[in-house]
């Protein structure tokens, strides 16, 4: 796929020509959205594109699951998330001849996104058949503060004649459905291509509005649209499924038509049409009477406090700075209103992956936005504490106690049909259970505000029912599979055992502090005693004469893959069936790494590097997920370099479509990685001790770095340098202390806490990659 050329700014993200061969890749980078409501980044007149897309965070409708052979437990119903009602067209005509820059040879045409306004601006300049020239500019934007409102400033000018000049504004419901659903399935077309059943449509002066239902979900949606036209005539018509409001003008040399068109959606799962028309045009009135400018305020406003909380800087690198405030704005938007439903891995910028959610969420997404934009996360917890009781059925299908949380859903309920790499990848219970242990100790907050007591005390009694203690008193774990899913089904994976032990410890923790609220949840001190006994059994496996961790049980037995006859067959399961990799040291992702990080304490310095260093030979990263790992892992085994190295190529996955299928939206895992990366791998951040801890290493090629956190209530930047590391204390109470290379720092509002740079000290040499797999940057 190719992307779209890029200025380098470090603020804006600028396609200064653009490219429709490119717009597929272009359409995810310069998606806008709140976390509410999302829009892909297409041209206003429609026409090129590649996917176009509205979409609301928690709208999907079901389809079938077609199996060639049943099986028990199997899931039934797929679900997809659908593109809504579409707002942004604006459909221009210049003396009877539409606009199309795939034909009229623009002389300037040129996309930006600006990080600090959060709007996406628009400049095109051409000679019309008629021989004027004219100049359309827009400006769009997904409000951050009227979180059902999309806005778009749309403006022609005549420059050196006359135009007549028309502009047909759509809300379209039903036109543009595709859901990124690849099945030959009859039944599953038949469902999808025609999920909504249109309830309503309502025409108004200048405007109007639709609502629909989906036919087996029950979703019901409603969409309203207004306009602020300045110079032209206005009128408006509505049938069952559209909404057109066309504008005209008659323009002489240096005269402009201004369009301000506002959209607002709602959705819900019960309320009656009328009721849903009635908030989608109260949402569009609040919108209207702030006025483009009003809204245009609230935006600045709300990225303002974003980088004042947020902001990152990198001295030595503008491209790598520009993709790190990148990442932290998309990340921010991607959860920054959302309320009663998950982020999906592609966010609401595309269509990948049906728009489910996965474990890499509660694994990247929400540790950064609890670091980052606890609010933001404090919802996404809640969401996910409220589909515990699907959690505990599937459970009860799998033959199990407690709760097994599903590999990827929308509405919290297991949809995935491939049970090796999901109903097997059980470290999704684990993972989510470390979001909400995260999130209280980076926040102080009651791990029980957020459903997450209950959420531990469920994944604990997951992990008793399906461990296996062995004649010698061992735990284990069979037939799991961990994060690399290019070994599946196997016995010990490290990664799984390690997680499952610390949920079973910190569950019990958790019990002990809420006496009360556990002996409500029919927790007693046998069965924490229990869980505690379980957790200092759990085997990890051991290769003595190699002195490394195996990832799983016989690992490191397995035949090696033969890399230099396979460089150019990558991704490797688009080339070989799973049975001819399944049981080779080939990976997909870090996996055993990921234990490195997220399980630090179980691992000395040694194994750390020997670990490393293995398994750097044998990871191909075929996942967006494993540069940031394995950034993060490099910089704790003392190779800032091949830190940084790995950390450009996630921050750069989208921006420079890195995987090649930023098409189908943007990497949100690799998102928030990146950032990760940054504080948790050069900045050697750890949130999970009792103080805040860092560990900062400077790469060669940087001169300085900062970031800064949000840590139980404070507001601490950290900046690094070549003389040493300054934590100030930006916002909250004193003091607090943060550990720097393993000695506490006193930090207050009146003093910032200083620290040496100490040198990377590593035990080994840089690891290599296997060939041809070297960090992509």
């Amino acid at each position: 796929m190719t992307a779209p050329r890029l200025d380098t700014d470090p603020w804006l993200v600028r396609e200064p020509h653009v490219d429709p061969g490119a717009l597929a890749v272009a359409e995810s980078v310069f998606s806008l959205s709140n976390g509410y409501v999302g829009v892909r980044g297409t041209l206003d007149e429609v026409e090129p594109f590649s996917m176009r897309g509205t979409y609301l965070s928690g709208v999907f409708e079901t389809h079938p699951l077609s199996y060639p052979e049943g099986g028990y437990g199997q899931p039934e119903e797929g679900q997809a998330m659908l593109t809504v009602a579409e707002g942004t067209p604006l459909r221009l005509l210049v003396d009877g001849i539409p606009l199309d820059v795939r034909e009229v040879g623009p002389q300037v045409h040129e996309r930006t996104l600006d990080l600090r306004a959060g709007t996406l601006d628009r400049r095109l300049c051409w000679t019309a058949p008629s021989g004027t020239s004219l100049e359309v500019t827009s400006r769009r934007l997904v409000s951050l503060r009227e979180r059902s409102t999309v806005a778009v400033r749309y403006e022609v000018r005549a420059l050196d004649g006359p135009a007549h000049v028309v502009v047909r504004s759509e809300l379209v419901d039903g036109e543009v459905t595709p859901t990124g659903v690849d099945n030959d399935d009859p039944r599953v077309a038949e469902v999808l291509d025609h999920a909504f059943e249109p309830l309503a449509s309502v025409r108004a002066a200048s405007g109007g509005a639709l609502a629909s239902r989906t036919r087996r979900s029950g979703i019901s949606v409603a969409a309203a649209v207004g306009h602020v036209v300045d110079g032209g005539r206005v009128g408006t018509e509505a049938g069952p499924q559209r909404v057109v409001t066309t504008v005209a003008a008659d323009l002489l040399p240096g005269q402009r038509l201004t369009i301000v068109k506002a959209v607002t959606h709602t959705w819900s799962h019960d309320a009656a049409a009328d009721s849903l028309v009635g908030e989608a045009c109260a949402a569009l009135d609040s919108a209207l009477d702030l006025g483009w400018e009003g809204l245009l305020a609230g935006q600045r406003a709300a990225l303002d406090e974003l980088w004042a909380t947020a902001d990152v800087e990198v001295d030595g690198d503008p491209e790598l700075q520009q993709a790190l405030r990148y990442a932290v704005f998309q990340l921010f938007c991607s959860a920054a209103c959302i309320s009663g439903a998950p982020v999906g891995a592609k966010g609401l910028t595309g269509r990948g992956y049906s728009g489910h959610t996965f474990w890499d969420v509660e694994g990247f997404v929400l540790p950064a936005l609890s670091l980052l934009h606890p609010d933001a996360a404090r919802r996404l917890l809640l969401w996910r504490s409220a589909t515990l009781d699907l959690a505990r059925e599937r459970a009860r299908t799998l033959g199990h106690a407690g709760a097994s949380f599903p590999w990827r859903t929308i509405s919290g309920r297991e949809v995935s049909a491939y049970w090796p790499a999901s109903t097997a990848a059980m470290h999704v219970n684990a993972d989510i259970a470390r979001a909400f242990w995260l999130h209280q100790n980076v926040t102080g907050e009651d791990l029980d505000s957020v459903g997450g007591l209950e959420v531990l005390v469920e994944t604990a009694r997951l992990w008793m029912a399906i461990g296996h203690e062995d004649a010698a008193g061992g735990w284990h774990l069979f037939g799991m599979t961990g994060p690399d899913e290019y070994t599946g089904v196997v016995d010990d994976n490290v990664f799984t055992n390690l997680m499952a032990k610390r949920n079973l410890q910190r569950a019990a923790e958790a019990c002990r502090r809420l006496q009360a609220r556990a002996a409500e949840l029919g927790v007693d001190p046998t069965e924490i005693s229990a869980w505690r006994s379980a957790a200092e059994a759990v085997h990890v496996p051991w290769d003595e004469g190699l002195r490394v961790h195996p990832m799983n049980a016989n690992f490191t037995t397995y035949r090696e893959w033969p890399f230099e006859d396979q460089r150019e067959a990558y991704p490797v399961q688009e080339h070989q069936h799973y049975a001819t990799f399944y049981r080779r040291q080939v990976l997909k992702q870090a996996d055993l790494v990921l234990a490195l990080w997220w399980c630090r304490e179980d691992f000395t310095s040694e194994e750390v590097a020997r670990d490393l260093e293995y398994y750097e030979a044998r990871t191909v990263r075929d996942s967006s997920l494993s540069a940031a790992v394995q950034a993060v892992v490099c910089a704790q085994a003392q190779h800032p370099d091949l830190a940084l190295r790995y950390l450009r190529e996630c921050a750069l996955v989208d921006l420079r479509d890195v995987q090649g299928d930023t098409e189908k939206g943007l990497h949100l895992a690799a998102v928030a990685g990146a950032w990760l990366a940054f504080v948790a791998g050069l900045g050697g951040l750890r949130e999970d001790g009792e103080d805040l801890e860092i560990a900062p290493l400077l790469p060669s090629s940087l001169s300085r770095t900062a970031y800064s956190v949000t840590w139980r209530g404070r507001l601490l930047r950290v900046e690094t340098t070549r003389e040493g590391t300054t934590v100030t204390l930006v916002r909250g109470e004193g003091p607090v202390t943060v550990v720097v290379d393993g000695a506490p720092l006193p930090v207050t509002a009146a003093a910032p806490g200083h620290a040496p740079l100490r040198a990377p000290t590593p035990l080994l040499a840089e690891p290599r990659q296997p060939a041809g797999r070297e960090p992509r940057t």
